[in-house]
């Protein structure tokens, strides 16, 4: 971990009891929901992290608590530094706060999280879907989603329909 990811968890850890993990030099920072907005604004304005690469969320069903990660990807363009955020939140309707204000970028990728997952973002300008059309029941990426699908045709099954064609009495 380079000096300026030493300092920018350290006060992460004193401001906002935060939770470091590294794993191959890759860095995360597990934050609480109520935390989420302060510590991107101190990312941003502090430490130069000043941009939004991307915003996604993991499900961990059947887990009730926490049920989903949200996941903030920020790149500080000045340091070359990247940096992973993530926040866990609880049960089957989740909330969080919208941090639009903070990266205007964050507007699409949580309402592909809403849209995708179901996660509502407080305080966000326009949180309808973006991905799926207006009328659709449910939120595809989640996993206890039912799976529709049709039975897939394998290459066994091609002989067996090309006889069928050719000699209809068999």
């Amino acid at each position: 971990m380079n000096d300026l990811l030493q300092t920018v968890t350290q006060t992460l850890q004193e401001k906002f009891s935060a939770q470091v993990q590294e794993f191959r030099s890759e860095v995360t920072v597990m934050l609480s929901p109520e935390h989420n907005v302060e510590a991107l604004q101190t990312l941003r304005d502090d430490f130069h992290f000043e941009m939004l690469v991307d915003v996604t969320a993991v499900d961990y069903w059947p887990e009730e608590a926490p049920r989903f990660h949200i996941n903030y990807q920020l790149y500080s363009m000045s340091q070359n530094v990247l940096l992973r955020l993530r926040v866990p939140l609880k049960g089957n309707a989740p909330s969080l706060r919208s941090v639009e204000k903070i990266y205007p970028s964050a507007n699409w990728y949580e309402r592909e999280v809403f849209d995708m997952f179901g996660v509502r973002f407080e305080g966000h300008s326009d949180m309808r879907r973006i991905i799926m059309p207006a009328d659709w029941e449910g939120h595809p990426l989640r996993k206890d989603y039912p799976l529709g699908y049709e039975e897939v045709q394998f290459t066994f099954n091609f002989d067996q329909i090309k006889l069928r064609k050719t000699n209809p009495k068999s």
